[in-house]
């Protein structure tokens, strides 16, 4: 092989090495940037569901809020109940004694 056949096969083994960093590089900043891209759709994934579970928490706090209003209003409404169902009995038991005692006056009148 002599001077110019070794210059030759020199320069292209260099152009062939050149051709591959920069190819190599190539593909390397184009998965960098599809990487970063990523990136950026995971942080808006994760920010989407850290708004999702703040939404969630307050959904919560305000069923838990709501059921404790419903269940103190269900108990002033059953002590109302009771309270109207007592007296009630009371009156029924009050006519009753008013009917009895007007039968025997009548019955002692009469």
């Amino acid at each position: 092989m002599n001077r110019t056949e070794f210059i030759i096969v020199t320069a292209i083994i260099l152009f062939v090495a050149f051709a591959l960093g920069w190819f190599a590089h190539w593909m390397i900043h184009r998965f960098a940037k599809v990487a970063g891209d990523e990136m950026g759709e995971i942080d808006r994934m994760a920010q989407s569901l850290h708004d999702a579970e703040e939404t969630r928490d307050q959904a919560i706090t305000y069923l838990q809020n709501r059921e404790a209003e419903m269940s103190n209003q269900l108990q002033q409404t059953e002590a109302e109940l009771r309270a109207a169902m007592d007296g009630l009995r009371d009156a029924r038991q009050e006519a009753e004694e008013l009917r009895a005692y007007i039968e025997r006056n009548l019955q002692a009148n009469g």
